[in-house]
């Protein structure tokens, strides 16, 4: 079976990290769920979406510690649950999967599902935060050990 669409992916993604962040769900339970009820199970493996709901929940910590870095009039729980997740998504993507994701292709990823899911001000949002990452990013790279 052919992997689904990396965008497809990504709002799956965003859709089971929703869930999990609202506290109704287990990340797997949600992932198989979510599948089944949108009629997923024909566009392709979901390997990519588990990859970035894995990475996400991985680094989870660090990855809000640089959304309350660079949201300074923002505290992280103030943030939407949509917007956050999408930032945690983008985040994850850029600071760790750059090898296989281009940042200019994860913050505009980011920005078209704050565009679908966000509210008005979501997508300017997101591009801010994603973008100060993408112009200095070796300032926001983890130690290692430190994720």
């Amino acid at each position: 079976m052919m992997e689904m669409s990396r965008r497809r992916a990504r709002e799956l993604a965003l859709q089971v990290l929703y869930q999990v962040d609202i506290g109704q769900a287990e990340a797997d339970q949600a992932l198989a769920c979510t599948i089944e009820i949108l009629g997923l199970e024909s566009r392709g493996d979901p390997g990519f979406a588990r990859d970035l709901i894995l990475g996400v929940r991985q680094h989870g910590p660090y990855l809000d510690g640089v959304i309350a870095r660079l949201s300074k009039d923002w505290r992280l729980e103030r943030i939407t649950y949509v917007d956050r997740n999408i930032l945690r998504l983008g985040l994850y993507e850029i600071l760790f999967r750059a090898a296989q994701v281009p940042p200019n292709v994860a913050v505009n990823e980011a920005v078209e599902l704050a565009k679908k899911y966000g509210t008005e001000e979501s997508s300017r949002f997101v591009n801010g935060i994603l973008g100060r990452v993408v112009e200095n990013p070796e300032s926001f790279a983890p130690e290692k050990g430190e994720t």
